[in-house]
């Protein structure tokens, strides 16, 4: 598709050929002078002094065309130049503008969290630390701008089934530079198997397994979206593509709308250490993880807390990630929150962030 710059330079390209095309004839061919010898027809008056007169005459007549073709076309070339620079600020402004409505939201999206501790930002990923403190416990969240889909991925433990790795270990083993745990869990016989339906590299790990007990699943599908909520048959959840993703308990919003929580998670326990993972109007991504130093149910935040915080940010989907123990974040090679373990533990699942 030709843009309007392009038909500009085609439109004056056009109006100038001609003048260059006159003046390079008019540089390579001298046509010869062809004089008449029948001495009859010149009056007595004639000869070289009239001759020269008359090609004086042409040759002022030759400059005089010449000057005004090149008058003609530095003017053409000039009204070229202004006409090129001012489509191009037209261009440039149309941009800024068309993105005005982007940078507003992400002003005010940003204005709830309040002013970032910490930011990195790079070709592939922008990632924005924020320090909570609403009052009954302490947060982190992590704004993410994906600017490249595969800058976010899920890890899975080497043993690929029954393993487990810290989420530190993952980060630094797959070069990331920030990094949460992922989905829920069943330990068995001693080793640690991702719980439900995972999908890993756009494969099911074990395979299609329906919604049960008002588990949920969530990840990313190939263009950098966050997808997530209850499938009840692969192909529903075929049809969002998902690239990654794992299966915890439970939905906290759905177009920023709150999901009402189980009657069971929202004591067993009343408090904890928490990980979600959410997602903006505009596709970016907010983590939050909520500090706790048990997993009794004394601290930490509940989930109707972290339901409403993240309701009252704008924020359009929300799941709720493996929590307690597990709830771990990285960012910039250091652990941000506190485990409540008093070490990271050890997970099958991590969701990656990477520079």
């Amino acid at each position: 598709m030709m843009t309007p710059v392009k038909r500009v330079n085609r439109f004056f390209l056009l109006l100038t050929a001609p003048f260059l095309g006159l003046l390079i004839c008019m540089w390579w061919y001298r046509p010869p002078l062809e004089l008449d010898l029948d001495v009859g027809q010149f009056a007595p008056s004639s000869g070289p002094l009239n001759e020269t007169a008359v090609l004086k005459k042409d040759l002022t007549l030759a400059e005089g065309t010449a000057s005004y073709t090149i008058d003609a076309v530095s003017a053409s070339a000039k009204l070229y130049k202004g006409t090129t620079t001012a489509m191009n600020k037209l261009v440039e402004t149309a941009k800024t503008q068309a993105s005005r409505p982007e940078l507003i939201y992400n002003r005010r999206i940003s204005a709830k969290l309040g002013i970032p501790s910490e930011v990195l930002s790079s070709d592939r990923i922008r990632i924005e630390l924020y320090k909570l403190n609403p009052g009954n416990y302490k947060a982190y969240a992590l704004k993410i701008k994906l600017k490249d889909p595969t800058a976010m991925q899920m890890s899975l433990a080497k043993e690929a089934t029954g393993g487990a790795e810290t989420t530190m270990h993952a980060v630094q083993s797959h070069g990331a530079i920030a990094g949460i745990n992922a989905g829920g869990f069943a330990d068995k016989a001693g080793k640690r198997y991702p719980l439900s339906t995972t999908v890993i590299d756009g494969k099911y790990l074990y395979g299609f397994e329906p919604t049960f007990k008002d588990l949920s699943f969530v990840g990313l599908n190939k263009s950098g979206q966050l997808i997530g909520g209850k499938f009840y048959s692969r192909a529903q959840l075929d049809q969002l593509e998902p690239a990654f993703g794992a299966t915890f308990v439970p939905v906290l919003l759905k177009n920023n709308i709150k999901v009402p929580i189980p009657e069971k998670w929202k004591t067993s326990p009343n408090r904890a250490p928490r990980t979600v993972i959410g997602n903006y109007k505009d596709d970016q991504l907010l983590i939050f993880v909520a500090d706790g130093y048990n997993e009794l149910g004394s601290s930490g935040a509940r989930l109707e807390e972290i339901q409403n915080k993240l309701y009252n940010m704008g924020v359009m989907d929300a799941y709720n990630l493996d929590g307690g123990g597990s709830s771990s974040l990285i960012f910039n090679g250091r652990v941000v929150n506190k485990p409540s373990d008093g070490n990271l533990r050890a997970v099958p699942t991590n969701f990656l962030f990477f520079e």
